[in-house]
């Protein structure tokens, strides 16, 4: 059995179980306890379980409630503002983009009213954060946003009308948040109705940059958003784990390492 088709295995008992043994692994599939433990080592520097005495248990790395917007506004607050920057330059004049909800996006919003060498950009947004901050902006930047029902925790815009908004459009780039970036799993998100916008999102885009901080690369989240094949580039920050980025990166999908901002 490929080692890697073997972790997913043993990481779906541990997830199953809660606690999973090395002797009863190294039973299972039939292979030395040493081996268990190096697959083991290499599960929990992905951060998907947790290495303990004897075995290993499953490691929540995502939060099973959804905090709010201003509950994470304060975390990692100058790699996010560095992962916006670097986003933001990737637009140019007379470009459309659709920016997602979430800080990293708000983070690329600010920086794209700094950028006042864009004219005639077009900006979708689902988030009403976004929209305020990117106000300062016009003429030069056109904000739309899409309607829908107002989701307090994430001032964000969802169904109706939502999807129904980005089934009628195309874009030049989607800059889409998430909860989870996995290199098995793909991009989820911890909200059901977020998750169903952010699929007509990357539909709607010719091309689509995930942003998310280190903190979010080796999760899963509940709702899947995107296959890794879906996704164009992954701008993170010097918090993603390294063993993470490899193996990302491994699986084709091109990922940049932002510089902090200091000034956040």
């Amino acid at each position: 059995m490929p080692a890697e088709l073997r972790r997913d295995r043993m990481l779906s008992l541990v997830r199953e179980r809660e606690f999973m043994r090395v002797s009863d692994l190294s039973r299972i599939f039939g292979i030395s306890e040493v081996t268990v433990r190096a697959d083991l080592a290499s599960l929990a520097d992905q951060s998907l379980v947790q290495r303990v005495h004897g075995g290993a248990i499953v490691r929540d790395a995502q939060p099973a409630v959804e905090r709010t917007f201003e509950e994470a506004l304060d975390e990692y607050a100058a790699e996010k503002a560095g992962i916006g920057r670097y986003a933001a330059g990737l637009i140019r004049s007379g470009e459309t983009a659709v920016l997602d909800v979430g800080t990293t996006t708000t983070a690329l919003a600010k920086a794209l009213v700094a950028r006042d060498d864009l004219t005639d950009v077009t900006v979708f947004t689902t988030s009403l954060t976004n929209a305020l901050e990117l106000e300062l902006a016009i003429p030069r930047i056109s904000v739309v946003l899409t309607g829908g029902t107002l989701r307090p925790k994430q001032h964000s815009l969802v169904d109706p009308m939502a999807s129904y908004f980005f089934e009628k459009v195309n874009v030049s780039v989607a800059f889409l948040g998430c909860n989870g970036v996995h290199q098995n799993y793909g991009i989820t998100n911890v909200n059901l109705p977020e998750a169903e916008i952010k699929r007509k999102m990357v539909a709607a885009a010719q091309r689509t940059v995930v942003v998310a901080d280190g903190s979010k690369l080796g999760n899963i989240s509940v709702a899947k958003i995107a296959d890794l094949s879906d996704i164009d580039q992954l701008i993170t920050g010097p918090s993603a784990p390294p063993g993470v980025v490899e193996e990302l990166v491994s699986k084709g999908l091109a990922v940049e390492i932002a510089e902090p901002d200091p000034r956040a």
